[in-house]
């Protein structure tokens, strides 16, 4: 598959090519041109040219854009994630699923651009301002840049180009080097369902290419979800300029005594390994009170065995490959490093190519790889505890903050561990993984800041421009 850009309205695929194996197959299975200074000067002079036009395109016309692109998405679903499934080895039925939320984030994309306003102040409650009215309205921001990740490259690309289009910004996009054809395929819908060429703009490349594009002046924001230690260096490569950063995380779930046991075994197996862990809120860690420390594990193992491994294109395959074969490599060796520590590797502990096989680590040591570290991979520690006030405590020793799972009926112990637990969100009766995409998501610590869902980010593209007019009143002049 040949991946193109998109660059001053017109689509190319010339110049030197960067080729992706495919990690199940191991075989080329796209290529796109990676963008050079002529391609990046040319993207940054485009964009500020095009940021006018843009900010005056209604509001009503973004979100018909974004309504037919929704509907666009869902009919091309399985042609989408055959895409995810070949570049990315994502099993077709986490892809489908991911295309389902690329139509469902459009679709609220659409109806927050219809939402966009202002606000009437009211300064006539102050004595200086008695005699005056004041007005806000929320203008784009001007040029965004959006950087995704590979693990969710369509959803994640359709958050951010959405919630600017939404916006009115024009937007550059740089595609993650594993995944140009999803990336190509997604912004071609959203073309072809009537967003205009100064909207937006492709380029492919590595990190030389994002940082290039972070330091240009002609960017006013920049949306990134990657790894913190590329987070850092984005924000060091942007200077003073507007960053929404979603980084990484090796989430917890913890489960309490009074809860289902098996249900959550059930759920924290389902998403441990779902796309394999490579997702920043995937199960990574599990507090087990002690009292079920030994039934939950028996049943989680159990669940973790009876997930099918192998071809992401078959339709009954749960964990597919890995990004590559270095990243299956880190699961391997992490298990290895946390058993050599006096952890129990239950499950596991190998791999094949790309694919590495769902592992289970039971009781590694506080400061084993695997619990401090972001494993970003189909492996998940099971630690028992004794208390919750321990276990929190534990948990929020971590320097990753996104979000965090917890099986309790205990409403105290609910309350207790959103206030304390500090990270970004919290799933009650559910793991760490589970999102809606309407919903603000993001974290604290090195887990970045800002939220990613459409009306935050709008937000975040946004800037406030305030009138006032001196002089006339809507609220009368008399003291």
């Amino acid at each position: 598959m040949q991946a193109a850009a998109l660059v001053g309205g017109e689509w190319g695929t010339e110049g030197p090519q960067s080729g992706r194996i495919g990690p199940y197959k191991r075989k080329l299975v796209s290529q796109a041109p990676v963008a050079g200074a002529a391609e990046i000067d040319a993207a940054r002079a485009y964009a500020r040219a095009s940021a006018r036009q843009m900010a005056r395109l209604a509001p009503a016309a973004r979100a018909d854009v974004l309504e037919r692109a929704s509907l666009t998405a869902s009919e091309n679903r399985e042609d989408l994630a055959r895409l995810l499934a070949l570049e990315l080895g994502k099993p077709i039925k986490d892809g489908g699923g991911e295309i389902d939320r690329v139509a469902d984030t459009f679709a609220v994309c659409a109806a927050e651009a219809r939402q966009i306003g202002g606000d009437t102040l009211p300064i006539a409650g102050w004595g200086r301002g008695v005699g005056n009215t004041a007005f806000t309205y929320r203008a784009p921001a001007g040029v965004a840049l959006a950087i995704t990740p590979f693990n969710a490259p369509a959803n994640l690309l359709a958050h951010k180009l959405g919630a600017s289009f939404a916006a009115g910004n024009t937007t550059i996009v740089k595609a993650p080097p594993q995944a140009p054809a999803i990336s190509t395929a997604i912004v071609a819908l959203l073309i072809d369902a009537g967003m205009p060429y100064e909207a937006v703009q492709l380029l492919h490349g590595d990190g030389a290419v994002g940082a290039a594009l972070c330091a240009a002046d002609e960017v006013d924001v920049i949306s990134f979800t990657g790894s913190a230690a590329t987070g850092a260096a984005v924000a060091r490569a942007a200077g003073a300029k507007r960053l929404v950063l979603e980084l990484g995380g090796n989430a917890a779930t913890i489960v309490c005594e009074d809860a289902d046991i098996a249900e959550a075994a059930r759920v924290c197996a389902r998403t441990g390994y779902s796309n394999s862990g490579q997702s920043c809120i995937s199960v990574q860690r599990v507090y087990v009170q002690r009292s079920r420390y030994a039934r939950f594990l028996e049943l989680f193992t159990d669940e973790v065995a009876s997930l099918t491994v192998g071809d992401p294109l078959d339709p009954h395959t749960d964990v597919g490959s890995m990004v590559d074969e270095d990243a299956a490599e880190r699961v391997v060796r992490w298990s290895s490093e946390a058993a050599a520590a006096g952890a129990r590797v239950v499950l596991g502990g190998r791999r094949d190519g790309a694919t590495a096989m769902p592992t289970v680590v039971a009781e590694p040591p506080a400061d084993a790889s695997v619990v401090v570290e972001e494993v970003f991979g189909a492996l998940v520690a099971v630690m028992p505890f004794d208390d919750l006030p321990e276990v929190i405590e534990c948990c929020n020793q971590s320097r990753y903050g996104l979000q965090a799972g917890l099986f309790t009926r205990d409403f105290d112990r609910i309350i207790t561990a959103w206030r304390d637990l500090e990270v970004g969100g919290l799933v009650v009766n559910g793991s760490s993984n589970f999102r809606l995409d309407h919903v603000p998501f993001g974290g604290v610590k090195d887990s970045g800041f800002g939220r990613e869902s459409p009306r935050c980010m709008i937000d975040d593209y946004t800037v406030i421009k305030t009138m006032m007019l001196r002089g006339t009143s809507l609220w009368g002049d008399h003291r």
